[in-house]
């Protein structure tokens, strides 16, 4: 069947519910490899998103790829109410990562897929909450669209359809420095971002606090330590050391969502390590795997998790924990154990940051850049650097998907994704596995099309 004939088909027989069609041309690829995508004609595609940075460690990479063939030889299937090796020792690297880092004792409770893992994470805090459904989350904040998720996540188009089923949230300004007020630093601005959370504290007559029993409404403060969807938003670095203070002193506990960070994407595991501050619960996923097996987790306190209180049938999945997911969960911790991530992503993500800083001198449209590790962004604006200017992005990411970018005789597409709360942000989150000629690549192309779309 060729090209037109299965987009046809696609068009009549497939729900547009899961998918985003962002293109009026819509793409089939073919393959893939390392950080490349490739259509039916055989043309590259430089992928600065990686499946949304579920596929840090690069396409097909060969070391993933061939512990997901063991595990299918052996024991690719079995119920979770059984018990194999590979689940356990993913569980234990991860546990005992967590015991380095902050010094506290957790366990680790496996789902098939990040939403899934958030709605796992909602139980476990309604449980050590006595029952409580109201929580805090951020502005511009996404934590899955599931009923529970989406109750927490900040997009009322999430929700406007199906309503509320239990959860609900107050919504706090993240501290988006480039549209925050002028003549403040990211860290005075930070501070003042926590104080505006803190005052709601001050009385009872603020609605969220009893000063006479000093018991919060609220159970948790869900955070993505950099907002993914809300355009890779990088906080200033007091900004959560701060804010934990205010959460522990009204019992209020922090709840860390790395489904897209993680991994390394940050330069760190978990990119909350950035900033100095130890998680009640932590979510996981994406990465994991590689993109290879639908499986995400939590990771929490020993007090919220152990069985006495979060006993057996608390919550359950018939593919969570299965053998295949967590065979390539367990490869991938091995090797991230074996290499200098950290230095490797910090390397590559400063070099990358430093060729976005040197397009955004040659294009006013950039109205901001900003990065951590390889989670890098670039805002695009009208000509005054600030105004938000969707339809500019949407004409970038088209010029990019043509194909026709030319490097050395070659025809090359570029992969590019759009977040942001104006859908304005150019989200970069490429391989960890990316070289330093190929980022080279990829700002040569980002430049070509800027210059089309601008001239």
């Amino acid at each position: 069947m060729d090209e037109q004939a299965l987009l046809q088909d696609e068009a009549q027989y497939c729900s547009f519910g899961d998918t985003v069609h962002y293109l009026d041309e819509l793409k089939i690829f073919t393959r893939c490899e390392g950080s490349y995508l490739y259509d039916a004609r055989e043309r590259p595609y430089l992928d600065l998103q990686m499946w949304y940075s579920a596929v840090n460690f690069g396409y097909a990479n060969e070391r993933l790829n061939q512990a997901l063939k063991r595990q299918i030889d052996t024991l690719p299937q079995l119920a979770s109410q059984y018990l194999h090796r590979d689940k356990i020792e993913l569980a234990t690297r991860i546990a005992q990562h967590a015991e380095q880092a902050w010094q506290r004792q957790g366990r680790v409770h496996f789902n098939v897929g990040g939403s899934q893992s958030v709605e796992d994470s909602l139980k476990l805090v309604r449980n050590a909450s006595g029952g409580k459904s109201l929580m805090f989350a951020f502005e511009g904040g996404y934590h899955g669209r599931t009923l529970g998720a989406s109750a927490i996540t900040s997009s009322y188009r999430y929700r406007r359809r199906y309503g509320h089923f239990g959860e609900r949230a107050q919504f706090i300004p993240f501290p988006y420095h480039f549209r925050g007020p002028k003549g403040m630093s990211k860290e005075e601005y930070g501070h003042q971002c926590v104080q505006q959370f803190a005052r709601l504290f001050e009385t009872e007559y603020n609605g969220v606090w009893d000063p006479k029993v000093r018991q919060a409404e609220y159970a948790a403060f869900y955070v993505e330590p950099i907002q993914g969807t809300g355009g890779y938003v990088i906080p200033p670095p007091n900004f959560f050391r701060e804010l934990k203070q205010v959460l522990d002193q009204h019992g209020i506990l922090l709840v860390v969502d790395e489904i897209q960070m993680g991994f390394y994407r940050t330069g760190k595991l978990w990119s909350i390590e950035h900033f100095g501050v130890t998680p009640d619960v932590l979510v996981f996923g994406k990465a994991l795997t590689n993109g290879l097996n639908p499986l995400a987790g939590i990771w929490a306190r020993e007090e919220l998790i152990n069985p006495a209180v979060f006993p057996p049938g608390s919550t359950h999945s018939t593919f969570a924990s299965n053998p295949l997911g967590t065979a390539v969960g367990l490869e991938t911790m091995k090797m991230l154990a074996e290499t200098d991530y950290e230095n490797m992503v910090m390397g590559k993500g400063e070099y990358f940051l430093a060729g976005l800083k040197e397009l955004q001198k040659r294009f006013r449209i950039i109205g901001d850049v900003d990065g951590l590790g390889l989670a890098l962004r670039a805002e695009i604006c009208q000509a005054d650097g600030f105004t938000p200017d969707k339809a500019m992005v949407d004409r970038l990411v088209a010029e990019c998907m043509k194909a026709d970018l030319k490097v050395a005789g070659q025809d090359y597409g570029l992969v590019l994704d759009i977040g942001g709360y104006y859908k304005n942000v150019i989200t970069f989150a490429p391989s960890l596995h990316i070289s330093y000629a190929e980022i080279d690549l990829a700002l040569e192309l980002l430049g070509q099309a800027l210059h089309r779309v601008t001239h």
